[in-house]
């Protein structure tokens, strides 16, 4: 007996879905990844303009990574890395580079941990506290505290 889709699709009880309940979770999922992005983009906005950058740079996808990437690394070319396919390099990258953000604007370890695992709210805090952009670390190990 051949497999017919028309069997199963059929027999689902498409008037007894909470259609309404559904579209309304849907609704509120996209409106917080929506707040989230906002906040993101005013967050790095701000970073950028601290560290004498053109704020508009977090608007241009690839164009941001290559900012951020200058400002914590020295080189913005090194965001291809976290690009790279193999596995787990560009989650090693972006852990070295929260870590290079901090210590870039005067911040320390515990500030560099809230950027890998609230990097929102750690972004904010960045953007708009009283810390100022001293410049790319070059070594992890070196810090301008």
């Amino acid at each position: 007996m051949p497999f017919d889709p028309g069997v199963y699709y059929d027999e689902i009880p498409w008037d007894e879905i909470p259609w309404e309940e559904l579209m309304g979770v849907w609704i509120a999922v996209v409106g917080v990844f929506l707040v989230i992005l906002i906040l993101n983009i005013i967050a790095k906005w701000r970073i950028y303009t601290k560290a004498k950058k053109p704020g508009w740079a977090a608007l241009i996808p690839f164009y941001t990574d290559y900012i951020y990437y200058e400002l914590s690394w020295g080189e913005g070319w090194n965001f291809l890395y976290s690009y790279v396919s193999l596995p787990f390099i560009p989650f090693v990258i972006g852990i070295i580079t929260c870590i290079k953000v901090a210590r870039s604007f005067g911040k320390g370890d515990g500030f560099a941990v809230g950027l890998i695992f609230l990097p929102t709210i750690f972004s904010l805090i960045l953007a708009f506290g009283k810390s100022e952009y001293c410049g790319p670390v070059r070594k992890l190990s070196e810090s301008y505290e």
